[in-house]
């Protein structure tokens, strides 16, 4: 594995996932792995768990660290073959990601989706032109239509606490007043088909994500039917995919309530609005799963980078 681009990119996603809990037992049993090291973490969007974790990892690891936020430190990257730069873009990603290898043994980005321009989006502009012109490995911290070390935390929060052979998981879309990416729930989605869990999708008619990540997989229109027994209960917002980057409608009525959750524990990426896509009565209780899941993000990220130091020894 030169780059971790997408939740396909593990090989085994149990036997990571017994990895990264092993990590959690002596963090810093690796600080060797990456001395002298540094990994440099580019955000062209705004950052809580993804950019402190994956610091902590990296630190646990021995690296240093290096941030950059372009959206007001960095010259506006253009990404256009034969373009006549005239306008707003001030470099060229041929450059500035052979730049950016001369300083950092790893480079890690975040840039989402635009939402305007679907097309533009699927293709991943940003992360794959650094993977194509940087000489070094690039992590994906949330891409424009992937959130894998979101997706390979889940899988661990999830080992951790299913008491089942095959679980029932269930991933639900919630209300939420602004259109937002479809990465996390796209990355889950493609880990939970590495699972032996019984897997249902449950939104809104017009909320259906891509039918290419979503094939073979169960979609039930009926929130209140989908939940019914369940394990783990994923509550995440994503706009419409068909419609591309609209919301069609904020129904409350798909809100997470402790009535609809019963039994099951509650997950989600954070941050979250509360009162809209989940009450507080769920995000407060003990069945909440979401402040372990911020901690195994730390886990995540330092197997993802201990699994590509490793290689360049």
């Amino acid at each position: 594995m030169k780059h971790f681009l997408s939740i396909n990119n593990i090989d085994s996603l149990a036997a990571w996932v017994d990895e990264a809990r092993n990590l959690k037992v002596n963090p810093q049993a690796d600080k060797q792995l990456g001395s002298n090291k540094t990994i440099g973490l580019l955000f062209f969007n705004n950052s809580l768990r993804t950019r402190l974790s994956t610091q902590k990892a990296a630190m646990n690891l021995g690296m240093e660290v290096m941030v950059m936020n372009f959206g007001n430190e960095g010259w506006a990257l253009e990404y256009g073959d034969g373009t006549i730069m005239n306008e707003g873009t001030s470099e060229h990603i041929k450059e500035a990601a052979q730049v950016v290898s001369q300083y950092c043994d790893i480079i890690a980005i975040r840039a989402f989706a635009s939402l305007n321009n679907k097309t533009q989006d699927e293709a991943e502009v940003v992360l794959e032109n650094f993977a194509k012109y940087a000489t070094v490995p690039i992590v994906n911290m949330e891409s424009s239509t992937g959130h894998p070390l979101q997706a390979f935390t889940d899988a661990i929060t999830l080992a951790e606490h299913h008491q089942k052979s095959r679980p029932k998981i269930v991933l639900s879309w919630a209300p939420h007043p602004k259109a937002l990416p479809h990465a996390v729930a796209n990355s889950f989605v493609q880990m939970m088909q590495h699972q032996e869990a019984e897997f249902i999708i449950t939104h809104p008619e017009g909320y259906e994500l891509n039918p290419e990540i979503t094939k073979g997989v169960t979609i039930e229109y009926d929130q209140a039917k989908a939940l019914k027994d369940a394990d783990f209960v994923y509550v995440k917002n994503w706009s419409s995919y068909h419609s591309y980057g609209q919301v069609l409608h904020q129904n409350p009525k798909w809100t997470m309530t402790t009535e609809k959750l019963g039994a099951a524990k509650f997950m989600h990426c954070l941050p979250v609005r509360r009162n809209v896509v989940v009450a507080d009565a769920v995000l407060d209780s003990s069945n909440s799963l979401v402040i372990e899941q911020a901690n195994n993000r730390t886990y995540a990220a330092q197997l993802v980078l201990k699994k590509i130091l490793e290689k360049a020894l």
